[in-house]
């Protein structure tokens, strides 16, 4: 008989719930300050710098030493090894040596029995400054050319000549600020020291734990394998954990070997806001040419990022704005120019998304700006530059499009939702509503997924089946929330084609699989799934080979299926397969390993093919404005995502729809405010302002287009959902910029900067109706 075509528990494509979803909820799912504290467990505070800019003149640490339970405190002259965790530059000090050039910058560090005795220590640290000019907005650092990096230009064709020979053109400048990752669980890491005076274990909620081991082996001046990294999950990182997490880890390490016993560093909400790294601002200048039709023939665009003190990502994230400002649009001429600017302000890091969404806010802002000018929908401006059309489809960056489905994205999109309908009933009730008006617009989506670096599109995995069937996956990917386990998971469990339950996941360390890339880029079931792919088809055709001599037929003729695995009408259950390959001393064990085809990127002109494939999606949000307080509500969202053939549509889902409310709050109510002293005025729930449940929409439809895999290929065709539908969220911002327009009968350009704050939107309510009245 044929082997049943049943199928199993957990495969790939299936609603699989996340492996922790009982332990998120009732409490069991174990964060790692619910690790139980061994005796002698040191805990731990930090002297953070009050002025953005200054000398450190001296630090004395006498009175913090003699209080109670205090163990240690170290400076950066307690440093054996290198000051330096930069993640992609150097001289990134880990503790401030000789200057400080942020507020709430890291000076020391006081370890002690407990945390209340840690902070009364901290407080007796004296540190005497010499205060010094500041540098604390982006503006500014733009007019005194003051950068983290090199400056990055991508271009295309005579742009003088484009913008002067154009029937239409405009420029302006604009805003968007940056956001907190807020993620639940704070930075947070536990430090134990091994034998002798060489071995560490760190514990860390990170999104990278080479990048940890590596900044511990650094700091400490020992070789990379002596430093273990382990972390099970995180409670949120939004790639705040990427780099930041280092800080932390590599503080509790110093005190650990320091003091020889193990130290936790966990960081208060007002102390992770104030000393680590935020989404980037962006201040943006443009000059654009365009047609009757509003079609783009040159845009000259000047992106200046606010990197903070020093380098971080910053770099990375401005290549991958530029590489995004372009969106789903061909430009045929154009000049982008980078500006990785310095501000004495935290240091500026990674965040959900990486760049791509403020490269998609410059290009979706100047094209709403064009179709109001041009005097069409923008809907229409859009499809006119799409790319397509018998153009050669070539990017900025000098990379072919070659898997665009926009157009079939929209067309999908524009069947279950009405949008002529939904725009004629909001163009109604502004007609009838005096104070509180509505705004509807649409967010098309171009993502590009990989890693700008080629080396860091790589993975590896380790694989074990035991005697009786059972599996155990490692891979150097982090759980974050994200699902990524559970989808590696099932690819094991699909490749083997047994139930997932038979399968366990253990937590990342760099101890099983080194050499790890960060869990970021959208990358990470891409990389990870294709490695624990590649290690399980290594066991599965050695038991395959065991299966053939015991049934004595070709191996071609061997079928795993269903928990068993066949040969014509004889069979025998996965764990009997395994036993008996033991019993013919089989290794049942494998590490796998995946490299992202066909990448490839040229650093010094910012050409190549920096990106494996391209994910798409659309948006359509509803908003409400108040236009006597500035209050704004989004009624309704619905949201088309492509993932491709989606290994577990319901974790995809889940990413959707999450990925757009926090792109809704960055653009909507989450400010970040310093004042003129360059102190972060926002440090705190109290203050800072992410979305609540009673901010999402009431109508909230996320769908993940169907019938559309991937055409490279990638894990079982699946797509990268992590990122791309935050920029869905743009479709809020551009909402709110159509409720604002309604005043002038949609035809002036609002001018406002996110995020859309009631302050912000009183100013370009004010400000639009003067303008249309001028034009009476």
């Amino acid at each position: 008989m044929n082997a049943p075509l049943s199928r199993i528990r957990g495969g790939v494509h299936a609603s699989v719930r996340h492996d922790s979803a009982a332990g998120h909820t009732n409490g069991q799912a174990l964060y790692l300050d619910d690790i139980p504290a061994v005796p002698g467990t040191l805990e731990t505070a930090l002297v953070l710098s009050p002025h953005p800019h200054a000398r450190i003149v001296s630090i004395d640490i006498a009175d913090a030493l003699a209080c109670d339970g205090v163990a240690a405190v170290v400076t950066a002259a307690d440093i054996p090894g290198k000051n330096d965790i930069a993640p992609i530059r150097t001289d990134e000090p880990l503790l401030a040596a000789g200057l400080v050039e942020h507020e709430g910058q890291i000076v020391a560090a006081v370890a002690a029995a407990t945390l209340d005795q840690a902070r009364a220590a901290a407080k007796r640290v004296k540190v005497e400054y010499e205060v010094l000019p500041a540098v604390l907005t982006v503006e500014e650092a733009v007019a005194k050319e003051t950068y983290v990096a090199p400056i990055q230009t991508m271009a295309r064709g005579d742009i003088e000549a484009a913008l002067t020979a154009a029937p239409h053109r405009l420029s302006g400048e604009f805003r968007c600020g940056g956001q907190d990752h807020f993620y639940l669980e704070g930075q947070i890491a536990l430090a134990t020291p091994g034998e002798g005076n060489r071995d560490i274990h760190v514990y860390s909620s990170t999104q990278h734990p080479t990048e940890v081991q590596h900044g511990v082996a650094h700091v400490l001046a020992l070789p990379f394998n002596a430093v273990t990294v382990e972390v099970r999950r995180m409670g949120g990182g939004f790639g705040g954990k990427e780099s930041q997490s280092t800080i932390i880890a590599g503080i509790a390490a110093l005190l650990a070997s320091k003091t020889r016993r193990p130290v936790k560093l966990r960081l208060p909400r007002d102390d992770d806001m104030r000393a680590t790294g935020k989404r980037h601002p962006f201040f943006y200048r443009y000059d654009v040419g365009f047609d009757e039709e509003g079609k783009i023939l040159g845009l000259d665009l000047l992106l200046a990022a606010n990197g903070g003190h020093v380098a971080d990502h910053t770099p990375a994230v401005l290549t991958r704005a530029l590489c995004h400002s372009d969106n789903c649009y061909w430009l045929p001429v154009l000049r982008f120019r980078g500006l990785p600017c310095k501000t004495n302000t935290v240091s500026n890091t990674a965040f959900r998304g990486y760049g791509g969404p403020q490269g998609m806010f410059a290009i979706e802002t100047i094209m709403d700006d064009i179709a109001r000018h041009v005097g069409r929908p923008l809907d229409d401006v859009r499809r006119r530059n799409f790319y397509g059309q018998g153009r050669d489809n070539v990017t900025p960056y000098g990379m072919t499009v070659e898997d665009n489905i926009i157009e079939q994205v929209i067309g999908e999109f524009g069947r279950s939702v009405d949008l002529k309908g939904w725009r004629d009933s909001v163009i109604a009730f502004n007609r009838t509503s005096p104070v509180v008006k509505k705004g509807l617009a649409t967010m098309p989506v171009k993502f590009g997924i990989s890693f700008n670096r080629p080396a860091l599109n790589q993975a590896g995995a380790l694989v074990h089946v035991y005697t009786d069937g059972s599996v155990t996956l490692n891979h150097g990917g982090t759980e974050m929330g994200q699902g990524l386990f559970i989808k590696v998971a099932q690819v094991v469990a699909e490749t083997f084609q047994i139930d997932i339950d038979n399968i366990k996941i253990t937590a990342t360390t760099t101890g099983k699989v080194p050499n790890t890339s960060p869990t970021a880029a959208s990358s990470g079931s891409d990389l990870n799934g294709m490695a624990a792919k590649n290690a399980a088809e290594q066991i599965k055709d050695r038991m395959a080979d065991v299966a053939a001599e015991q049934f004595n037929v070709p191996k071609g003729e061997i079928v795993f299926s269903s928990n068993r695995i066949y040969a014509g009408n004889r069979s025998m259950s996965f764990a009997e397969l395994a036993a008996l390959s033991w019993d013919k001393r089989v290794s049942l064990s494998a590490t796998g390993f995946y490299r992202t085809p066909k990448i490839h990127w040229d650093f010094t002109t910012n050409t190549g093919r920096p990106f494996y494939y391209f994910t798409y999606g659309v948006a359509a949000a509803e908003v409400a404005i108040d236009t006597l307080t500035g209050e704004m509500r989004v009624l309704r969202a619905e949201l088309l995502q492509d993932c491709g053939a989606s290994i577990n549509p319901a974790i995809d889902l889940g990413q959707i729809e999450g990925a757009f409310v926090q792109g809704m709050g960055w653009l909507t109510s989450e400010e970040l405010v310093w004042d003129g002293k360059g102190k972060l005025r926002t440090h705190g729930p109290s203050t800072y302002k992410i979305p609540g449940s009673r901010d999402v929409p009431p109508i909230f439809n996320a769908r993940i287009l169907q019938n559309a895999p991937n055409r490279e290929e990638t894990i079982f065709r699946s797509k990268a959902v992590g990122e791309p539908p935050l920029m869905l969220a743009l479709s809020v911002w551009l909402a709110v910029r159509d409720a604002i327009a309604s005043l002038s009968d949609y035809k002036l350009a609002p001018v406002i900067d996110a995020p859309t704050t009631p302050d912000r939107i009183l100013a370009a309510v004010d400000e639009i109706r003067e303008r249309a009245s001028l034009r009476q």
